[in-house]
């Protein structure tokens, strides 16, 4: 692909619905790159927002360096919001996030280096996601976000090649054309839920190959307790069971799924019970408890929203 006067240029895409507080903070951070001369555009997709998304993005055009494009659209999903946005991508490379992920301020450095290092078309590269210092996150939290059903960073630490399962839609880069070429977000996912690991399927079907960059890093702005964990779990039933029939979901079970028999899943019932009491008090503390306890336990309270057929295993909601 040829790229003159473009190699250096990146388009971050920000879907957004009703959280312009955290939004404010996260376009701050792009004001604040190391490399701002690399960042072109940043476009804001207001997926129907009801609070002061506007006039936040607002205050941002009027001092940024660099274009600030707003675009509105009734409630549809953030699939459906970072295709509008994707479609207005002139940049050869787009960075896709959230509005809830504060960047690094060299994130936009380590996502085009990168990507210059690797020019293929098919090269996307995935960053780092830590959760906010300031939250002040618990164990659970770290479990949740590094070997629990939201991310698995901590399973990336000795790996630059990651799978499809791990294209995480928070902190990814991509070549703009590729990703035209191979296919957008599937908007009948209408929850922030495995769009994006149908999408990452898709492309490595025509060839993606995802590297993972841990320089390229964002701050995760939300607070989970166990509870909204599991809550996050239970309301994403329904893009869940969609996922599991498309060709993605079944090749993810194909290669991911490890059945367990009722005897096994009668004594991990059996812990979880067992164990659910005392560790009410303690699961949003600061007292770190053995990952086999997160897992069990979440599990346990999130056993009826997953596939029988995924056993223990998770697929990441994020």
């Amino acid at each position: 692909m040829s790229v003159p006067g473009l190699s250096h240029c990146l388009t971050v895409v920000i879907p957004t619905y009703n959280r312009h507080e955290i939004l404010r903070r996260t376009l701050h951070g792009y004001l604040d790159q190391s490399a701002v001369e690399l960042l072109r555009e940043l476009l804001v997709v207001d997926d129907g927002s009801t609070d002061d998304t506007r006039s936040v993005v607002a205050e941002i055009q009027r001092v940024a360096p660099f274009p600030v494009q707003y675009i509105y659209q009734p409630n549809r999903g953030p699939a459906a919001a970072r295709n509008n946005g994707i479609r207005q991508v002139k940049t050869w490379l787009l960075l896709l996030t959230d509005d809830d992920m504060v960047p690094d301020r060299n994130v936009v450095r380590a996502h085009v280096q990168r990507h210059e290092q690797h020019p293929q078309s098919s090269t996307a590269v995935l960053g780092l996601v830590k959760w906010a210092a300031e939250l002040n996150p618990t164990p659970f939290m770290k479990w949740y976000a590094e070997a629990g059903p939201l991310f698995a960073y901590g399973h990336f630490k000795k790996r630059r090649e990651l799978d499809f399962w791990n294209f995480y839609s928070c902190n990814l880069s991509l070549k703009t054309e590729f990703l035209n070429a191979g296919g957008t977000f599937n908007e009948a996912f209408k929850s922030a839920a495995y769009e994006d690991t149908d999408l990452g399927f898709r492309l490595s079907k025509a060839g993606l190959r995802l590297l993972y960059e841990p320089s390229a890093l964002t701050y995760h702005y939300q607070y989970f307790t166990f509870a909204d964990a599991c809550n996050k779990t239970r309301r994403s039933s329904a893009a869940r069971f969609f996922f599991f029939a498309t060709e993605a979901g079944r090749k993810y079970l194909e290669m991911r799924s490890h059945p367990r028999s009722s005897c096994f899943r009668t004594i991990g019932k059996q812990i979880a019970a067992w164990l659910a009491r005392p560790a009410a008090c303690l699961v949003d503390s600061q007292v770190p408890l053995p990952s086999i306890v997160y897992r069990t336990l979440f599990w346990y309270h999130t056993r009826d929203h997953a596939p029988a057929s995924t056993g223990y295993e998770f697929v990441t909601t994020k």
